[in-house]
Parts: C-alpha cells; sequence; structure tokens
C-alpha cells in the first residue's frame, strides 16, 4: 500500500498511488484522501449502513468507510491532506463518500489500460490529479513544525509538545491552535499518521512487523497492528504478503509539492475560501 519515500524529501509523504490485485477492508478511518478505483467492473464501498456500487470513489479524510474491490485489479490513491492536492481534492468532496462519474471512470481507464507500469501511472497522475493543486496556506511556524516531523520521524524521539513549540517559536497553547487552523487535524493524529506511514514503508520494504513497529516509535508489533486494523482497515502481516503483488508510485517522484507559508498577519484557517 505504501513505498518508500524518496531518499532527501522534506514532504513525507505527499501521496501514493499503488495497484494490484482485488481486496477488502473492514470498516477503518484513515486521515488522507483516498480515491479507490476498479481497473475493470465495479468495487463496493462507503458506511456500513449505505453501500454504493460505482467504477471509483472519493473518501473524505477521517471518514469510515469499507472496501469491496475483490473481482479485479485495483489502483488505490492515497493522498496527504496537508498537500495542496489534497486541498484541492478535499474541496470537491461534498459527503464523506463521493461516486466518481461514469464518464470520468472510463476517461481514466482509457489512460490506464493493462499492462499498468509505473511510466503508464506517472503520466495519469500529471494529467488528471497534479493539474488541479492548489497552494496550501500555512503558518510559519507550524510549517517548520511540519519540517522537523518528516524529516525527523526515523531518527528523533522527542515530539513532546514543548520540544515543538520551541521548534515554532510559537507557545504550547497558541502551536495547538495554530496547528489545527492551518493543517486541519490536532498535532498528535498527525504524527500517528506519520507513525503508520512510517511503518507501512519499512514493512513494504521486507521488515518483519516488530522491525517495522519499533522503526516507527510503537511500543511493540501488537501496538502496531491495533493501529493498522483501525486506520487502514488492514493489518501489517497482510500488507507485507501483498507487497509480492502489488505495485506503487510515490507522486513525490512524479513532480515534487512545493508548500507556501504566508506571514502570521496574513493567516487565514486554510480551508477558508478565498
Amino acid at each position: 500500500m505504501l513505498l518508500h519515500p524518496i531518499p532527501g524529501s522534506l514532504v513525507w509523504p505527499a501521496a501514493m498511488v499503488v495497484w494490484g490485485p482485488g481486496f477488502i477492508s473492514a470498516s477503518h478511518r484513515h486521515h488522507c484522501v483516498q480515491l479507490v478505483m476498479a481497473l475493470e467492473g465495479a468495487l463496493r464501498g462507503g458506511p456500513a449502513e449505505e453501500w454504493k456500487s460505482c467504477g471509483a470513489a472519493l473518501v473524505r479524510p477521517d471518514a469510515f468507510h469499507e472496501v469491496d474491490a475483490r473481482d479485479g485489479a485495483v489502483l488505490i490513491g492515497f493522498v496527504d491532506a496537508e498537500s495542496e492536492l489534497g486541498a484541492a481534492l478535499r474541496e470537491r468532496m461534498r459527503r464523506d463518500i463521493v461516486p466518481l462519474g461514469a464518464r470520468q471512470v472510463a476517461r481514466w481507464r482509457k489512460a490506464l489500460k493493462p499492462p499498468l507500469s509505473e511510466a503508464l501511472v506517472e503520466r495519469w497522475v500529471k494529467s488528471e490529479l497534479l493539474n488541479r493543486r492548489r497552494t496550501v496556506r500555512i503558518h510559519p511556524g507550524v510549517n517548520r513544525v511540519l519540517r522537523y516531523l518528516r524529516e525527523s520521524l526515523p531518527v528523533a524521539e522527542d515530539f513532546s509538545l514543548g520540544k515543538l513549540a520551541g521548534i515554532s517559536g510559537l507557545s504550547r497553547s497558541r502551536l495547538m491552535h495554530v496547528f489545527t487552523e492551518s493543517v486541519g487535524v490536532p498535532i498528535r493524529p498527525y504524527v500517528l499518521w506519520l507513525r503508520v506511514q512510517r511503518a507501512a514503508c519499512d514493512l513494504m520494504g521486507g521488515a518483519s512487523v516488530t522491525a517495522a513497529a519499533q522503526n516507527a516509535g510503537f511500543s511493540d508489533a501488537a501496538h502496531l497492528t491495533r493501529t493498522f486494523r483501525r486506520m487502514l482497515g488492514t493489518t501489517p502481516s497482510d500488507l507485507a504478503l501483498r507487497k509480492r503483488a502489488s505495485r506503487g508510485v510515490s507522486m513525490e517522484s512524479v513532480e515534487p509539492v512545493a508548500t507556501r507559508t504566508i506571514q502570521p498577519e496574513r493567516y487565514r484557517p486554510r480551508w477558508q475560501p478565498s
């Protein structure tokens, strides 16, 4: 589901697109915008009480959902809600689950005719996803914290509020307020999402569940497994097994995502319309 980010990248990671055999997920949620597309036929999904059938769908961040896409190959995009692409996609969504129109699905399938390759998917990403990017406005102090978190997660252990406040140059209470307004999620849930990504990257690279848990800062393998079930609807072991049949590409390798900061006196909440 996730691959290693490009070495040295400051945005970690902005998005992943993966493709492989069909799957079924239990009810779960995660803090990203998710695109799920059946490369042929249809998939079923949505909240447990309101399943729908479609060729592809967008899922809003933090929305509980289930997916049944067992009948054929599937392409899945996980887009960081804090990226400019995530902001653009989220603005298009009026509901938690948004089925995409048949014409759009047909156009995407035509562009993604099997056999899929990284080059083919990269061309599709550029023409169909990145063309809608918008600039994300983030408070400069928050931007310093985001850079620290993305760069330091594999090596640092101190992600305390006091440490992050010092990096931001803001008081603890001010940082908590401004971080949530800038990013759209409080600090702790955001750090957890980064840890899940780190563990997923290690698992796809062949690490054991125990090693992946330790490297990402989870207390043990059981803690990582519980978090995976809740946030991704799968287990670390299932993810490790799927890597043999799945492929993927990071949007970091397609085109770097630039984050623009603004001065405090011009600061506005990120989701406020222009």
